[in-house]
């Protein structure tokens, strides 16, 4: 019986360590994409004009809204991202995200969204 315990022991303290691992991977799991490699991009691409990092909310061009306020838009979402991103706009210069990387920096945009107050 205490041979049984053990194994059932162990089987636990391997499916809580696999969560604990996985948790950071899956917390905006509603989103599809990677949100480091969006941060990645983002730094590469964006942070010239806009706050890209968790916590920095002054763009260096004051035009340009940070991620954050971004992802915190009222009724903001991956879909709605997806759409803006598709396209150039009159305030940006002419940059598409490419496809390959679009969902990406969607998944880091949107990780950047604040629970909602209640």
């Amino acid at each position: 019986m205490a041979r049984k315990w053990d194994k059932s022991a162990q089987t636990l303290r391997g499916a809580a360590a696999a969560t604990a691992f996985l948790l950071p991977i899956y917390s905006h799991a509603g989103e599809p994409g990677d949100q480091r490699l969006g941060l990645t991009f983002a730094l590469a691409n964006c942070a010239e004009c806009h706050a890209v990092r968790e916590g920095q909310n002054t763009s260096p061009n004051s035009n340009a809204p940070s991620f954050t306020s971004v992802a915190n838009s009222q009724g903001m979402t991956g879909r709605a991202l997806a759409v803006w991103l598709q396209t150039s706009h009159p305030s940006m210069p002419n940059f598409v995200v490419p496809v390959e990387d679009r969902d990406n920096v969607i998944a880091h945009i949107m990780s950047l969204k604040r629970p909602a107050r209640q």
